[in-house]
């Protein structure tokens, strides 16, 4: 089996008698687009500064690309990319000039710097001054300066704030097409419906802790929320379909020409074989699994606003 990209093992990271980061495990495969969720103060940012070697653990173990970050060779480092939430560059220098700076750096080619502005969009504005980018465009910019390099590895906090959702469907549309060559991702975000359909795994974290991680079937499951199914029946039968199905399927909706019900994963197939032998007077079935809000909204009762 391949070694893991990131490597987290009862992690813990204390500031003054703050517990910030509490006994996290997290492993990341090679390849696996991660996506880390949690309210604001949950921990997610001073996770990945753990996992960048920006800070030090007070006890556990990060092993990230197969070496401790903070002490991990030059060459290593190259090999990861980072784009923090909120990204600054010299205002009176241009889009180009800056990239090259990193470029440069970085020990890459200036060379590959064009290419990777016309990715992120900004190629019409690489002889801009930085001052008059918008945030969105700064925010390319910064994805820019993480991609240089081709690197294994990219952690990127908060990476579509600032961006209009064609920038947005586009980003993703780039981190996927890095997956397929290989490339990791860890990503924290709080647009739980744009990064729902994006990651492979989601781990979700709250006052410090990872409560849930896995695929939205498997965080599904571990929350133990129920599906539902939305019928739609023949005129005068949705009350006695509704008593008959009450049963197996918790109604939560009743009209005369609908029906929804909800019931656990294990019971659906019970559920559905009843409906089936209603025959034509089901006239439309949809099955409405958890959406990750859902699942997110289950973890994060009695989370205080911070």
């Amino acid at each position: 089996m391949a070694e893991p990209a990131i490597d987290v093992a009862g992690v813990v990271k204390r500031y003054g008698d703050k517990t910030v980061v509490s006994d996290v495990d997290l492993s990341v495969r090679s390849g696996e687009r991660m996506v880390l969720i949690g309210h604001n103060g949950a921990g997610k940012t001073t996770l990945m500064k753990l996992m960048l070697g920006l800070t030090h653990p007070d006890a556990g173990q990060v092993q990230v690309l197969g070496a401790n970050p903070a002490t991990a060779a030059a060459a290593q480092r190259r090999a990861i990319g980072y784009l923090p939430e909120s990204v600054a560059f010299h205002s009176a220098m241009k889009g180009r000039e800056v990239l090259a700076f990193y470029a440069r750096l970085k020990g890459v080619a200036t060379t590959e710097c064009r290419s990777i502005l016309e990715r992120v969009g900004l190629e019409q504005a690489a002889d801009r001054r930085v001052s008059t980018y918008s945030k969105g465009m700064r925010q390319r910019l910064g994805l820019a300066q993480a991609m240089l390099g081709k690197p294994r590895l990219l952690f990127l906090d908060e990476p579509t704030s600032g961006l209009d959702p064609t920038l947005r469907r586009q980003f993703y549309d780039l981190i996927d097409t890095l997956s397929l060559s290989g490339t990791t991702s860890l990503t924290s975000s709080h647009s739980l419906n744009e990064v729902e359909a994006r990651a492979d795994r989601i781990a979700i974290m709250k006052t410090g802790a990872i409560v849930a991680c896995g695929t939205l079937s498997e965080l599904s499951q571990q929350a133990s929320l129920p599906l539902v199914v939305r019928l739609r029946v023949a005129a005068g039968h949705a009350a006695d379909i509704a008593e008959r199905l009450a049963p197996v399927g918790e109604v939560q909706r009743l009209n005369d020409h609908g029906i929804d019900l909800s019931c656990m994963g294990a019971s659906r197939m019970v559920l559905f074989r009843k409906i089936a032998g209603f025959g034509d007077v089901i006239e439309d079935m949809d099955v409405v699994p958890p959406r990750l809000d859902d699942i997110y909204n289950h973890y994060m009762q009695q989370v205080q606003p911070q």
